[in-house]
């Protein structure tokens, strides 16, 4: 069975026995992570989301993905440049069930 579910701010298109990387959630890898917020489940559409419907996962990992840089300046000041870089945190959750 398939599945949209919603986490983070943002949507992903699921399986049973596929590997997500989502943004990071509590818990230690081994626990097992409830997804409730179901849009699609199957061909049922929800309206916003299926009512008791539910997807549940275990967590794999967790991890930082790639760095990214951040350059910022005004033009004609030398003294204004900054340069960053960043990281962002994410977690690894294989989907055990969809029902």
């Amino acid at each position: 069975m398939k599945a949209v579910i919603k986490t983070g701010g943002k949507q992903y298109y699921v399986e049973e026995g596929s590997v997500i990387y989502v943004e990071k959630l509590e818990g230690e890898a081994g626990s097992k992570v409830t997804f409730d917020e179901v849009l699609v489940l199957g061909s049922t559409i929800g309206n916003p989301t299926v009512k008791g419907a539910k997807v549940t996962g275990e967590i794999v990992k967790h991890g930082k993905g790639k760095k990214i840089k951040i350059f910022t300046y005004k033009p004609n000041t030398t003294s204004t440049r900054k340069k960053q870089g960043h990281r962002q945190p994410y977690t690894e959750v294989k989907i055990n069930k969809i029902g």
